[in-house]
């Protein structure tokens, strides 16, 4: 009973649902609805368009490994045509720049009624493509993309210049303008989520955007893009396109007519957008990857961190840039953290994305599935004491059992690399200086937290760590209002909150001469 009161409480405390959470009946009900896919085309200038050479790829269920559709391949020309179209949205006088700035809101409002009108179905084709089970499609990532497009529906008539007070007989002030036509890349493990934080910011400012989708998830992105025709978008405002990194989105990338670049996804791809978009002098956001450091103190309510601990990790199958996949806990209470995270791990249920009681799906393909296996064997080699989990589970689709390994040491490849999967490994540590040297010392700072009842050290420990977002006593809490995003090679820039507007602006500044006649 306490472990299924703790997870209801980590989970409100996670991404601080919105809306109520379904009844095992009704989502059942709900479940048996299982969605058909109604678009696999190009979204451009408002219309869906087939590939320009009818290319397309297939796109996978990763619960069986069968193939659900092929969606069209978008090539360099495809992407020319797309960005023609957001720049033609985007010329003075055109129906999108002359839109008084609370009309954008009104859009992003609409488009919010119409995810919310649609939640049910659009819950479970991101189910069906991604993996991920649906109570959690259905009662977290549906529900945040509706408050985020709420949140930033507030905000186009609200971002404002400044009067100046330059010297002599000048009158000067400053104008917030949109930087122009974005190019924005999806990754696959929030697909609708993460698509949501790239509109809404977007919209705001008044850009004009062509969303690139990730090839393995393209499915809710495109029913989406229905919804924003239905929602009364002007053409080209939002374009929507599914293709691969290397060719589609290599090319939005490189486009010198693409103003700016939002990119959330690997290090390693990160840092090859970087160096192009530097070479066009091009404005960049990129969210990138994490190996995030959750330090449990001794003094800490240990219910609430075991439990917040295995869902910091765990959680969306360990599929999270910024999953606490570094736990430190303080040698005091060591043994019986490790010992109650054995028994939590063991107790998750892997299975049937749709089944109510799943906990875990799959990971996203073989080849990820294959990569987390590499990881757990040289957890293996290195001499970490892997106590439960470790394999594949089953033998249809892409499931990686939960694994746990404790006695991990900071120069262990798991502890240093991301393994985006479900891989949770615990070290221990002696003191506050020690941990937090510790938890610094990576090439990442994306996110960290600090289990503690201790106030004081609660604020010391969060002032000290390297990491754009540090929780305490929670984990995953991604209200729209708090900014998200990484210090070092986790990124550059902020998504979500005000902080994200100051990407997609440019600030004006316009001085006037004022005539000198006495009054």
């Amino acid at each position: 009973m306490l472990s299924k009161l703790l997870s209801k409480q980590v989970l409100n405390q996670g991404l601080r649902l919105t809306t109520r959470t379904l009844s095992t009946a009704s989502q059942q009900k709900l479940v048996d609805r299982k969605p058909d896919v109604k678009y696999q085309k190009l979204f451009i200038n408002n219309e869906f368009v087939d590939s320009l050479g009818g290319s397309t790829f297939e796109v996978l269920n990763p619960a069986t490994g069968d193939v659900i559709t092929e969606v069209a391949d978008a090539s360099e020309k495809d992407i020319d045509r797309a960005v023609k179209a957001a720049k033609d949205a985007f010329r003075l006088g055109s129906e999108w720049r002359r839109m008084d700035p609370a009309g954008r809101g009104v859009l992003l409002n609409r488009l919010a009624d119409l995810i919310e009108r649609d939640r049910a179905y659009l819950a479970a084709l991101e189910t069906l493509n991604n993996g991920k089970p649906f109570k959690d499609s259905y009662n977290i990532d549906i529900p945040h993309c509706i408050s985020v497009l709420r949140y930033y529906a507030g905000w186009p008539d609200k971002m404002n210049g400044k009067v100046l007070p330059v010297a002599g007989d000048f009158f000067s002030y400053t104008r917030r303008e949109p930087v122009g036509v974005v190019g924005q890349i999806i990754p696959w493990n929030f697909p609708m989520i993460l698509l949501c934080w790239k509109i809404g910011p977007s919209v705001a400012t008044g850009c004009t955007s062509i969303i690139k989708l990730d090839e393995h998830t393209p499915l809710t992105g495109l029913y989406t893009a229905k919804l924003i025709e239905e929602a009364g978008f002007p053409p080209g405002v939002i374009n929507i396109v599914s293709g691969d990194g290397p060719h589609c989105g290599a090319s939005l990338v490189k486009h010198p007519d693409v103003h700016k670049i939002a990119f959330t996804g690997s290090t390693q791809v990160g840092k090859i957008i970087g160096v192009e978009c530097a070479k066009q002098v091009k404005r960049a956001t990129l969210e990138l990857g994490g190996k995030s450091p959750n330090i449990v103190f001794a003094d800490c309510d240990l219910d609430l961190a075991v439990e917040m601990s295995h869902f910091a990790l765990f959680f969306n199958q360990g599929q999270c840039c910024c999953a606490g996949s570094r736990t430190y806990v303080d040698e005091k209470i060591y043994d019986e953290f490790v010992q109650r995270s054995i028994e939590r791990t063991k107790r998750r249920k892997v299975g049937d994305p749709f089944d109510d009681s799943t906990e875990q799906g799959p990971q996203i393909s073989h080849e990820q599935m294959d990569k987390i296996l590499d990881l757990i064997e040289s957890g293996r080699r290195n001499g970490a004491k892997l106590l439960t989990g470790g394999e594949r589970h089953g033998d249809k689709g892409f499931f990686v059992q939960p694994t746990l390994f404790a006695d991990v040491q900071d120069n262990h490849r798991i502890a240093r690399e991301e393994i985006f999967g479900p891989v949770m490994q615990i070290l221990k540590f002696k003191s506050i200086e020690e941990v937090v040297e510790r938890a610094n010392d990576s090439e990442y700072g994306l996110a960290a937290s600090v289990f503690t009842k201790d106030l004081d050290k609660a604020i010391v420990v969060s002032n000290a760590l390297r990491a754009g977002s540090v929780w305490v006593n929670t984990y995953d809490n991604f209200d729209p209002v708090a900014p998200f995003g990484g210090f070092k090679h986790s990124g550059l820039g902020r998504e979500k909150s005000e902080y994200s507007l100051d990407s997609y602006s440019e600030t004006k500044c316009v001085t006037m001469k004022i005539s000198e006649r006495n009054s």
